[in-house]
């Protein structure tokens, strides 16, 4: 990206604050308190997000509907610093301030999601929007509660299939049900919670079709997809402490829209989530979580029914965690453990890319805050990590590494004021080498790829620095943003080196071979970035308020000492919207904008800027009724040309074009 794009980014930046304290000091300060400030995933001790030195995003079930998408990365589209991979309708892993694949970790109710989403950019998520009640985004570093894989962020889709809680009534339910007009896209969804005496019941069903989407010159061939997925769980509470367990299934079939495969996937989880309470002032909770699940998909030829490549995960994953109360200096903290395997194979022309590998990973973590004051907060953590991996790289020689990755972080949040919070966070994170970094070894067909591992490659650390600010008057402003910087020593990437190969490895110095070659190197590396988002309340008209929003992000990313850009780096976006909400209407309007990205690696090509237009507008008809809804959702209304920076195969494809949604949802 350029100086003066970078400078048009931060001049946004720079506006959305300014506009938000000269607005409030306009209308006064508003006694209201801020609803939907509950986060589970940034901390153990505190659930307040904005008691928090670092900003976490969050959606709820209402904009996972309206944001529609078969993805996780999808439902987030409006959280600024978020970016999907878009390789496939099926695949599109969220990618936080440029970090995706194994600098992301994507949870379900905070558990692994037991995939292999980050051995390429053509394997699927096995988690759909719409089984979540909410979803949960930590920008920036999470390793100290998550680990080494999540030193870019985490993504937890929280949902009730292990209930944590007795329902208020016998039975509830929600029933959803929608359609696309670009793919001609059905989706449908049930969710069940019911209660019997001590036991909480969930169950959930949901199904989903699109066909090829429509391009403003066409349509993207072999784009369809088609998942479905259904769970069973049940939870039995004693006093102030509870036990569940829970059952989960999801199938689908996509394209691969770069190339004339699709992917045939399936996966059968169970997922057992318990809290004990401590019963005093020193030990508050323990809770015990951990989840195993069999992962398979198949890269299957629809011109002879032919599997060219299957890839198996068996995975599983435990963590116990104990909150404790005040003591000593501190005002609370936490002590947990969390223990992870994982065993990988591929058969077919898969093990030409992969041969089978394990990974084993135990970790302790802890976590404190001290009161330094009445308005000023310390908020520490760290973790220990032992890391083992074995595989055979392209030399055929078993090769077995250890690594013990120590990251730690320390955050300082200062309350102002009523209405104005900083914080600062500084954190020093490591991470272990993933299994593609140290064993590929040949032809990958679905992102079109000759990748070699380098089974040497060091720990990658990232020593990071970030500011936030948070300003809320009530109803009438909110302002949430982040400056950050993160240095990388050895930090592991792809390099896409500008030549083609064949399935044997052998390589030419232009693009007259199929494969594009892809050997995985570390760098001394930096990125920087921020991002805002301010919302405004204009004023009441009607039965209702009519809100303005804004939001911008920006990221930068280079190699050290003049080696260029990193790849695959989002540019910076700017949106505007309106949003008119009342008590049987609500509708809104919003402008986005993503700029050029022309601060491209050696072979990769430049990035058009595009605009996109997005409404909706949502009735509850009955008001006896208010859980009843009809909603019209528009996406890229205006038809234009869209190609995103950070896909691999953005050369040869095109996002969806215009597409205008019909959602209904009735809640009982």
């Amino acid at each position: 990206m350029s100086v003066k794009n970078g400078c048009v980014a931060a001049l946004a930046l720079a506006t959305v604050l300014c506009f938000s304290i000269a607005r409030a000091d306009d209308q006064g300060a508003d006694k209201s308190k801020e609803l939907d400030t509950i986060v589970v995933t940034a901390s153990p001790i505190s659930q307040d997000r904005n008691y928090l030195a670092t900003i976490v995003g969050s959606v709820d079930r209402s904009q996972i509907l309206q944001n529609g998408g078969a993805n996780l990365a999808d439902a987030l589209a409006n959280e600024p610093g978020m970016i999907g991979t878009t390789f496939a309708q099926g695949a599109s892993r969220p990618v936080i301030r440029g970090f995706d694949a194994n600098r992301v970790r994507i949870l379900e109710n905070g558990i692994g999601s037991f995939d292999v989403s980050d051995v390429g950019p053509d394997h699927g998520v096995p988690i759909d929007p719409l089984s979540a009640q909410r979803i949960e985004v930590v920008r920036g570093p999470a390793v100290v509660r998550y680990g080494s894989q999540a030193i870019g962020g985490v993504v937890n889709a929280i949902n009730n299939r292990v209930p944590e809680s007795l329902p208020d009534k016998p039975i509830a339910a929600e029933i959803t049900g929608g359609y696309g007009s670009n793919a001609d896209a059905r989706d449908g969804s049930v969710l069940l919670d019911a209660r019997a005496g001590d036991f909480a019941i969930h169950a959930d069903g949901f199904d989903r079709h699109a066909d090829d989407y429509a391009i403003p010159n066409g349509t993207q061939p072999n784009s369809y997809i088609s998942n479905d997925g259904y769970s069973l769980g049940g939870s039995y509470f004693f006093g102030d402490d509870h036990v569940g367990i829970g059952a989960m299934h999801y199938d689908a079939k996509y394209g691969i829209p770069s190339d004339v495969t699709y992917i045939d996937m399936k996966q059968d989880k169970e997922m057992f989530r318990s809290r004990f309470a401590g019963g005093g002032d020193v030990l508050k909770d323990v809770t015990v979580e951990a989840g195993n699940a069999r992962y398979e998909h198949s890269e299957i030829d629809p011109s002879n029914g032919e599997i060219s490549a299957t890839f198996k995960d068996n995975e599983w994953d435990a963590r116990v965690e104990s909150v404790f109360g005040k003591g000593g200096p501190f005002s609370g903290s936490a002590l947990g453990a969390q223990f992870q395997n994982r065993d990988f194979s591929a058969l077919g022309e898969g093990a030409n890319y992969l041969l089978p590998t394990n990974t084993r990973t135990n970790a302790l973590f802890w976590f404190g805050e001290v009161p330094l004051g009445k308005s000023v907060r310390l908020q520490t953590g760290a973790r220990l990590e032992s890391v083992d991996i074995e595989g055979t790289p392209a030399s055929d020689v078993f090769t077995k590494r250890s690594f013990t990755p120590i990251s730690g972080s320390l955050g300082v949040v200062f309350d102002t004021s009523e209405k104005t919070r900083l914080g600062v966070t500084l954190t020093s994170a490591a991470r272990a080498p993933a299994q593609t970094e140290l064993f590929a070894r040949g032809p990958h067909d679905g992102p079109g790829t000759f990748e070699t591992g380098d089974p040497t490659l060091g720990e990658e650390r990232a020593n990071s620095l970030e500011g936030s600010l948070r300003f809320n008057s009530g109803k009438v402003v909110s302002f949430e943003g982040s400056l950050w910087l993160a240095k990388f020593s050895n930090y592991i990437y792809g390099n896409i080196t500008g030549r083609t190969c064949d399935d044997d490895g052998n390589c030419v110095a232009n693009d007259s071979l199929d494969l594009r070659e892809l050997n995985y190197t570390q760098v001394d590396a930096t990125f920087h970035g921020a991002e805002g988002k301010a919302s405004f309340m204009l004023g009441n008209m009607g039965k209702g308020r009519l809100q303005l929003d804004l939001l911008a992000d920006y990221v930068r990313a280079t190699i050290d000492n003049g080696g260029g850009n990193l790849p695959r780096i989002p540019p910076y976006h700017v949106a505007m919207g309106l949003h008119w909400d009342g008590a049987s209407f609500d509708g809104g309007l919003m402008v986005r904008y993503s700029a050029a990205q022309n601060d491209v690696a050696v072979a990769e090509t430049p990035t058009d800027s595009f605009t996109s237009v997005d409404a909706h507008f949502g009735w509850r008809p009955m008001r006896e009724r208010p859980g009843f809804e009809l909603a019209l959702v528009g996406r890229n209304l205006t038809d234009t040309v869209q190609r995103n920076a950070v896909a691999l195969n953005k050369d040869d494809v095109v996002l969806p074009g215009r597409d205008v949604r019909v959602v209904v949802r009735a809640m009982f």
